[in-house]
């Protein structure tokens, strides 16, 4: 796998000053929880799934989430899940290239009894999304995982939701975050990344945000990924990759507010991809994906095969931000100081911008590094169909 390899070569030379590298199912786990980028949820139900995700393997999606839990009705579970086998069955068969795959089930009981039935196209299986994860509800789940792990004789990983009511109500917040940082921590081996579920949080309270509004402007959703990211996406190594959360809208809606994109970046022939872009309300999704960075998010989930280019374009490392992540890494710097950043226009402050340069990069290793005159303009042309 690799990102933006669906790009002709000739078009990468010229985006990137440092191209994705390439990577497997098997590379280790902190550098797939960066690599996740987009994560297309569909429904288990498709009749046409394998072709599905071989057509998004395609296109550049490098992780699917195959949903048993909130997108199909409870009356088609077990068609789902008969379903599911034989699609993996089909993509096992066919073989090439495939993104990492991951199952989310409603129940601790559907992970091993689905990693048997899948045979030996569990080797396709990158994991399970484990949903509403609390203390509570998530021991069963992991112990769940490790026996399927230990039957299927291969690597699972987890992706625990955090979606629950109790981790929503203030009352309860601190005590749950806790409990989930406890057993996240038991199990920290086989835990990829956590993911939010602020829709369920909307739906506590009602709420649906507008297309012109992020995550962000729902105070009360904010305040809980505040919260999340301050308990369990600390840099100090004890902390998680944190998923940014999912994006709704994939068709022009009627608007209130401006569109969020200036006209500056999208000059000549741009101006048309940049009209495209607010005409299907990817404005709101732009800002949106550079505040969840800002906030400490990483990825984003995505209902949307659109939504995954403009993710995947705004996770390049700009070729200014890794001039300053090297400058500050370098080691005659580990003693610390200060100093002026190559591009004459910020402070680098070695101590304090460590951990971020360090997590730079690691983004640039697999979404690359764009080449100094390079934005995320030519990046998403490049990259959309």
């Amino acid at each position: 796998m690799r990102h933006f390899g669906y790009v002709p070569p000739e078009v990468r030379k010229g985006l990137f000053h440092r191209e994705p590298a390439e990577f497997s199912a098997d590379a280790p786990g902190a550098l797939l929880a960066v690599a996740l980028g987009a994560t297309l949820y569909s429904p288990a139900t498709r009749p046409r799934l394998a072709e599905d995700v071989r057509k998004q393997a395609a296109r550049g999606v490098v992780s699917m989430v195959l949903c048993l839990e909130d997108s199909i009705d409870d009356a088609e579970v077990a068609a789902a899940e008969e379903n599911l086998v034989r699609q993996f069955a089909d993509l096992h068969r066919g073989g090439g290239d495939l993104p990492l795959l991951f199952v989310r089930v409603r129940e601790p009981r559907q992970i091993p009894d689905l990693a048997g039935r899948l045979g030996p196209a569990v080797d396709l299986l990158s994991g399970f999304v484990l949903p509403k994860f609390t203390e509570e509800r998530g021991v069963p789940f992991l112990e769940s995982l490790t026996a399927a792990e230990a039957a299927a004789g291969r690597p699972l990983y987890a992706m625990p939701v955090l979606e629950s009511p109790e981790l929503l109500h203030l009352e309860s917040r601190a005590e749950t975050l806790g409990g989930i940082r406890r057993t996240v921590d038991k199990y920290r081996d086989r835990v990829l990344a956590l993911r939010l579920g602020v829709t369920d949080f909307c739906s506590a309270y009602g709420l649906r945000r507008a297309p012109d509004m992020t995550a962000y402007d729902v105070q009360i959703v904010a305040s809980v990924i505040a919260d999340v990211v301050n308990t369990l996406g600390r840099a100090d190594g004890t902390g998680f990759t944190v998923t940014g959360p999912v994006w709704e809208y994939f068709r022009v809606q009627e608007r209130m507010f401006k569109p969020q994109l200036r006209r500056s970046p999208f000059t000549g022939r741009a101006e048309k991809l940049r009209a495209a872009l607010i005409e299907h309300d990817m404005d709101g999704l732009l800002r949106e994906i550079e505040l969840d960075r800002a906030n400490g998010l990483q990825g984003k989930t995505c209902i949307h095969p659109s939504h995954v280019t403009p993710v995947h374009a705004l996770s390049v490392v700009s070729h200014e931000e890794f001039m300053d992540a090297e400058d500050i890494l370098k080691p005659e710097r580990y003693g610390g100081g200060v100093m002026r950043s190559a591009a004459a226009n910020k402070m680098n402050e070695v101590k304090p911008h460590r951990a971020w340069a360090e997590r730079t990069l690691r983004r640039a290793e697999v979404f690359g590094v764009a080449r100094e005159d390079v934005s995320f303009v030519e990046l998403l042309a490049a990259g959309l169909p």
